[in-house]
């Protein structure tokens, strides 16, 4: 059988395969202490089951609009102003399966064959399968420790041509936990509206911030600006909501209309009574969001610390997130090698960094108990100790 020939130029996800293993080697018996899910270890807050359980007895259980449910867009809308300072209306908004999918949706939606898309390196593992899989061009533009990871002005500037017709920016970040500060947010709007380029804002982290970081909106810097600005984000990460698979677009009713209708021919609406539960995450109080960033706070300081007293690893410090991208790179040896040794010798489960297309490193989520943490790093320092 001859497949389609997208699917050669679409490599398969790496922290999902990593995953995997490690769930296949803790069924066989095997203590592994993983670092590869980006999943929050938390239950979905108690009000926010409660509103879907409350939602099925309701008999909301049946088709519903492609778009997703009213009153959820509305209250995304309202998120929206209220949180990010964006001027949207529901027209503004669809909810779709997860934040993944608002960002399928969308690049299904505006990319042509021959169109570029410029994605700042290290990067989430999808972006460029994604602009792939639409017949258009990745264009990676590398970022080190020594920006923080962070694309500049001039880097985004230098990298437009004629074909460039959409920028994606990542904040906080997947896979390195950086923040972009907000001015460095409106130099690079400045940049996107001098250029008449499109970007996509990845917000899912945007709840997830430490030592004072600022997130700014990107679409918020100007009314010009948001005319050329996506939103994506969804209720995964700052809820532990990830297989509720409820996510969200914001944008110009045009891209909105034409991302629904990809959606309605491929997955049609988001789970029913998963958006009321989605509802009840936004209005209802936000301390369980507090209360997941009080732990995420406590265990980033011990990790932080903890990677950065074995010899051979090196750590810079996140300012949002749940992960730590650490630079292996005096060990010798690179990512996958790394990784794959690391969890078949300690049972220690840790992401490559050539996913993310970054050789050197590797991305170690903190979502995981504080004993889990102590005992992986324990055990990871003894691998480093018989590499180096």
């Amino acid at each position: 059988m001859e497949l389609a020939s997208r699917i050669e130029q679409v490599q398969p996800s790496l922290t999902l395969e990593i995953t995997a293993k490690a769930n296949a080697m803790k069924a066989a018996g095997k203590d592994v202490c993983s670092f590869s899910a980006g999943e929050p270890d938390f239950e979905t807050p108690f009000h926010i089951r409660e509103a879907a359980k409350a939602a099925l007895d309701a008999g909301k259980t049946r088709y519903g609009p492609a778009a997703g449910e009213p009153k959820l867009r509305e209250a995304i809308a309202n998120k929206l102003q209220r949180d990010n300072g964006l001027s949207y209306t529901s027209d503004n908004v669809a909810v779709t399966n997860g934040g993944k999918q608002s960002l399928f949706n969308l690049i299904m939606a505006m990319i042509q064959p021959g169109d570029e898309v410029i994605i700042p390196s290290p990067y989430w593992v999808s972006y460029p399968e994604m602009v792939k899989l639409a017949e258009g061009t990745p264009v990676i533009i590398h970022t080190d420790a020594s920006t923080g990871f962070r694309i500049t002005p001039d880097q985004l500037r230098a990298a437009i041509t004629p074909k460039t017709k959409l920028f994606v920016l990542n904040s906080p970040s997947n896979p390195t936990g950086m923040v972009y500060p907000p001015d460095e947010i409106r130099a690079l709007a400045q940049v996107i509206v001098e250029s008449d380029i499109w970007v996509v804002s990845d917000e899912i982290y945007e709840k997830i911030l430490y030592d004072g970081a600022e997130h700014l909106s990107i679409g918020a810097v100007s009314p010009e600006l948001l005319e050329r600005t996506i939103t994506s984000n969804g209720f995964a990460k700052a809820y532990a909501m990830t297989g509720w698979r409820v996510g969200y677009l914001a944008a110009p009713p045009a891209i909105i209309k034409a991302a629904t209708s990809i959606q309605g021919h491929s997955t049609s609406n988001v789970c029913t009574f998963a958006q009321y539960g989605a509802i009840a995450a936004l209005e209802e109080s936000q301390d369980c969001v507090q209360e997941m960033l009080d732990a995420f706070t406590q265990r980033r300081k011990v990790i932080l610390d903890g990677l950065n007293a074995i010899p051979g690893i090196s750590c810079l410090a996140p300012n949002g997130a749940f992960y730590m991208f650490a630079d292996i790179s005096k060990t010798g040896m690179k990512s996958l090698d790394f990784c794959k040794d690391l969890l078949e010798e300690q049972y220690v489960a840790a992401i490559p960094g050539v996913a993310f297309g970054a050789d050197d490193y590797i991305r170690l989520s903190y979502a995981a108990s504080m004993e889990r943490i102590e005992t992986g790093l324990e055990r990871m320092a003894k691998f480093v100790k018989s590499r180096i």
